[in-house]
């Protein structure tokens, strides 16, 4: 079921938030200071491309300069990203077969607006 949910995934929506994800971390890596906010983007944009079967679960180590970073990453990218997902998501509510996809989308939201001191892991 996981696989068949990631196939319609991709097509529906993954592709073009991992597009998203990917500018983003473009214009980080630009910024040259934001490096490491391009390397998270570019991770939540695997996650955005297959994420049925993995979840977001929070550090333990993080500590002050996640919070910090996680404030800058707001105000650069991640309202926006958050609003793709808000976008996407309701959308996909609108069809019986997308309501499953649509609330994959708003499961996003968290970790497009917080994604410093967050872990992707596989579900059991």
């Amino acid at each position: 079921m996981r696989l068949l949910l990631n196939i319609i995934w991709f097509v529906l929506a993954g592709l073009w938030l991992a597009i998203g994800y990917a500018i983003a971390a473009l214009i980080c890596f630009i910024l040259i200071i934001t490096i490491p906010f391009g390397i998270a983007s570019l991770r939540i944009a695997l996650y955005a491309l297959w994420p049925f079967g993995r979840t977001v679960v929070r550090r333990g180590d993080a500590g002050v300069a996640s919070g910090i970073g996680n404030i800058i990453w707001l105000l650069l990218c991640g309202w926006w990203l958050a609003l793709g997902h808000l976008i996407t998501g309701t959308l996909l509510c609108l069809t019986i077969i997308g309501i499953p996809l649509g609330l994959a989308n708003f499961k996003l939201i968290p970790v497009s607006l917080l994604p410093l001191g967050r872990e992707i892991v596989d579900t059991p």
